[in-house]
């Protein structure tokens, strides 16, 4: 996006909860979707906003892009979902709302791309990011204090339902948004918890959510490929700036040879912060290395420990194209991947000082 585009188009909310409710609260098909690779923030806001709206009798479909959590049924149920990898695009889908949730960049949105473009008039963004396109959305709720999407989507699913509270919320709306909450906290273990967040996971809890159970379908049941490719990752780490930068890569192969899927390097950055000295650590992905007509990608994710000192992810990420939030962010490079390591690396090395 050009300058003048994001000056036309900022980054900044102009609807709330309430005003997004209302928005919905007519709309008769209803498209709700969100970044590719959904993780558990993604597929807990959107499946609790399609849950809000069938529930006021709005035909609702839920659209996923990329890789799929392995853990995806048992949240979704009977939830209408489609996969686009796998079921396509629609030819005739053709909603009088949309609702983009967890992201409001361009760049996760490969595969929808065009399809959004051309419907940004009737596109609400629900998102807690601290970038995004402007452009994406004529009505957008973005709440940058926010730990998780689920925050504002919990209050926008008690505005449509009128409700007081997310105590009062069905167990079916609290569950998967307790599901988001607590994923994108690391389980209420990192520094985006503040009082709030620890407020409404009470209410979700009272309201039915069970999280014991969820904390089994997401976290307790990994393939053994995954930790064949956390050996792999491990193989390759390497400790720069005197220990205080852990970097990792992952090759294609590597995916191929421990037959591990895409989203099974999920947390591989946050295990290194481990290490005493680690202030900030990467996972570099080959997502493509050039050949068979496809130019050169690399996934990077990054993470960062609080406390003096703290990297902000968020900058370096922008720096390469993406973003995300200040101790969690990413960004896809078009570059091999040991030209983005290095790139990767200078910028960190110079954010350090």
């Amino acid at each position: 996006m050009t300058d003048a585009r994001a000056e036309t188009h900022p980054w900044t909310a102009n609807t709330d909860a309430a005003g997004a409710a209302r928005w919905l609260a007519d709309k008769a098909f209803v498209v709700v979707t969100t970044h590719t690779k959904p993780d558990g923030d993604a597929v807990g806001s959107t499946i609790a906003l399609a849950r809000a709206l069938r529930s006021r009798g709005v035909r609702v479909e839920v659209w996923y892009l990329g890789a799929l959590p392995l853990w995806l049924s048992e949240v979704v149920g009977d939830t209408p979902v489609r996969s686009i990898e796998r079921d396509g695009l629609p030819a005739d889908a053709d909603p009088d709302g949309i609702v983009l949730l967890d992201t409001g960049s361009w760049s996760q949105l490969d595969g929808l791309r065009e399809w959004l473009a051309a419907r940004a008039e009737r596109t609400l963004v629900i998102d807690h990011h601290l970038q995004g396109n402007g452009d994406i959305a004529s009505l957008r709720l973005l709440d940058t204090g926010a730990a998780a999407a689920c925050q504002p989507v919990a209050q926008v699913c008690c505005d449509l339902l009128a409700l007081p509270s997310a105590s009062r919320l069905p167990a079916e709306l609290a569950t998967p948004l307790y599901l988001g909450l607590a994923t994108d906290t690391g389980w209420f273990r990192y520094s985006n918890v503040r009082p709030p967040v620890m407020r409404l996971a009470a209410d979700l809890i009272e309201a039915g959510a069970d999280h014991v159970e969820l904390f089994r379908i997401v976290e307790q049941q990994d393939e053994p490929g995954r930790f064949r490719l956390l050996a792999a990752a491990l193989s390759s780490l390497e400790f720069h700036s005197n220990d205080r930068i852990a970097l990792m890569s992952l090759k294609m192969e590597d995916f191929h040879r421990t037959k591990a899927d895409a989203t099974d390097s999920g947390g591989f950055a946050d295990k290194v912060l481990a290490v005493r000295t680690v202030v900030v650590a990467g996972v570099l992905t080959e997502v493509s290395d050039g050949t068979q007509g496809k130019p050169p990608l690399t996934k990077i994710s990054l993470r960062s420990k609080d406390g003096h000192g703290a990297i902000d992810v968020n900058e370096i990420a922008r720096s390469l194209g993406g973003g995300g939030h200040a101790r969690a962010a990413g960004a896809r490079v078009s570059a091999p991947l040991g030209d983005a390591r290095s790139r990767l690396l200078d910028a960190l090395t110079q954010a350090l000082g």
